[in-house]
């Protein structure tokens, strides 16, 4: 009989170079004390030796290659198409820089058997400080906000899920049904940012719910992203990108889709307007 203790977990990383945030992460994923997983490496034409330093050190990793074009949707995409093939009963998709504690992938799969078929999303424990920094957030539409959970942890629960409006795909158990139901990430209208979060809003839609699992916890370094690389040094140039280019999180075009999917009409104009004005001038005032 198959259980939760043995079904297979898929877990897939889309990466572009960084090989040693790479290696960090994999190191983490061979400790797990929950073993009944695969790795698959979805490298999008690395020039770091990303693909040879897995074939020679971690043969037991799946890499499916990319020319560069891939960005992290058609990454992830890739990764989970070869997943169901291979009759997954979950994926896990899962960033490079983020480092999954011993019991990682065993906490997910406690939650999951509390709440069977819903996606299960990771806290985040900043590498540098312990600090938790993110274990997901309700959203506010009529202010274009996001209410964080953090204050909702209480110390003394264990296996304590959090419900969350959406999540973000670094570190999200994503049960094989959920894909049968809506299909795979928007490649199309959503390439790099935002992806993710119509991708959970569509799995709600569909019926299905979201919880933050506050013990399956994965560290991570949030000056890492390329979003904040850009936030980091402030020019015209990057301000540009920040708005209108691939690695913008506050890309515009893919703001307007991802707010008309899923802000309430009734809301649209006050939270698009507030939305709007906010990735404008966010890139001037936060450090």
């Amino acid at each position: 009989m198959l259980t939760l203790a043995n079904q297979m977990i898929y877990i897939v990383i889309p990466v572009f170079n960084r090989w040693h945030f790479t290696k960090a992460c994999i190191d983490q994923l061979r400790l797990q004390s929950h073993t009944a997983f695969k790795i698959v490496v979805v490298d999008d034409g690395s020039t770091d030796g990303t693909a040879q330093f897995l074939a020679t050190d971690y043969p037991e990793v799946t890499v499916l290659k990319g020319n560069g074009s891939l960005w992290w949707t058609g990454g992830i995409n890739m990764g989970i198409r070869y997943a169901l093939q291979k009759k997954a009963d979950y994926v896990l998709s899962l960033n490079n820089d983020t480092l999954p504690k011993k019991k990682y992938l065993e906490q997910l799969m406690a939650a999951s058997r509390k709440k069977p078929g819903a996606l299960i999303g990771s806290t985040g424990v900043d590498t540098t400080t312990g600090n938790i920094n993110y274990c997901g957030e309700q959203i506010i539409w009529w202010s274009d906000a996001a209410k964080p959970l953090k204050n909702k942890i209480d110390p003394k629960s264990k296996g304590q899920l959090l419900p969350v409006s959406y999540f973000p795909g670094r570190g999200l158990l994503i049960p094989r049904k959920v894909f049968e139901a809506i299909g795979l990430f928007d490649q199309a209208a959503f390439p790099h940012y935002m992806a993710d979060y119509d991708f959970t809003f569509r799995a709600i839609k569909a019926g299905f719910t979201i919880f933050c699992s506050v013990d399956a916890q994965l560290g991570t370094y949030p000056e890492a992203s390329g979003a904040n690389e850009l936030m980091a040094k402030k020019t015209w140039k990057n301000y540009m990108e920040h708005l209108f280019g691939m690695r913008g999180a506050a890309n515009l075009k893919y703001y307007f889709t991802y707010v008309s999917r899923h802000c309430p009409w009734y809301l649209l104009p006050i939270s698009a307007t507030i939305g709007t004005g906010k990735r404008l001038i966010s890139y001037w005032v936060k450090k």
